[in-house]
């Protein structure tokens, strides 16, 4: 048995589909039952509602793959929503066919959801069709650093791939993915996303976050330190902050849409 095997979650053991909505409803209740990792989850929902005006919380808000999460807890009022037919969420639906009307959206919200699109052309082309004027979406993803890539691709061994296209062909709604496809639409092909898309605008790329995620174990390994550790390691990323283009392993991106 490896030291990876070893460090897994009992329940993660076994060979899961992650497609299956019953591995998404697993991961919910390991998310609410690590307090580290339900911790770092909120910090990431109040980076989300930190992003949008106090005045356009009263919008129309929509969580794209809400999944496990539990975002309502920390901005009330979000309309929540999955590919998959889950327990706990409001709407199910393709984000390349959104049962919204023009112009209606007041932001996105969407945490590791980007890099499980197989079309991110038509995935944006249909978020820009649903945004105001000034709307904006923020999302949370994998980061392109080298610390990032090592994760991936020894830990948490999802696709990666930043000599790929603006999408994929293989898997499932969650088991497809290239974790590098925020990085290389908003980052690698700036200009062509600029070309592609005149009314949005990359308003924020940031990497952040060495730390606090691998040391909760996530939704499959255990935590590997004490929850009264939260704080100081959170001061400790703080002080990495300015090396995080070279260690930190998820990048927040906010676009705005213009004109």
């Amino acid at each position: 048995m490896s030291i990876l095997d070893w460090l897994k979650l009992p329940e993660k053991r076994t060979v899961l589909d992650e497609d299956d909505p019953a591995t998404t409803v697993l991961h919910a209740r390991i998310i609410r039952n690590k307090p580290f990792l339900k911790m770092l989850y909120t910090d990431f929902y109040l980076q989300m509602k930190s992003s949008v005006a106090v005045d356009v919380r009263k919008g129309l808000l929509v969580e794209l793959g809400s999944g496990g999460g539990f975002i309502k807890e920390i901005i009330p009022g979000v309309v929540t929503s999955d590919v998959l037919d889950l327990p706990e969420v409001d709407k199910r639906f393709s984000v390349l066919d959104m049962p919204f009307d023009n112009g209606v959206i007041d932001a996105f919200f969407m945490l590791d959801v980007f890099h499980h699109v197989k079309d991110s052309y038509g995935f944006l082309k249909e978020m820009d069709r649903c945004l105001k004027a000034a709307g904006r979406i923020v999302m949370i993803e994998p980061a392109n650093t080298l610390w990032g890539r090592f994760i991936q691709k020894w830990i948490h061994r999802e696709d990666f791939d930043p000599d790929g296209g603006w999408g994929f062909e293989e898997g499932g709604p969650l088991s497809g993915a290239n974790a590098a496809l925020p990085w290389i639409v908003f980052r690698r092909d700036r200009e062509r996303f600029e070309k592609e898309f005149p009314g949005l605008r990359v308003r924020r790329f940031v990497n952040h976050n060495p730390l606090r995620y691998i040391l909760s174990g996530g939704v499959s390994f255990i935590q590997v330190v004490p929850t009264f550790s939260y704080s100081m390691i959170k001061a400790l990323e703080a002080a990495l902050t300015p090396i995080n283009d070279y260690i930190g392993i998820f990048s927040t991106i906010e676009l705005v849409k213009v004109g």
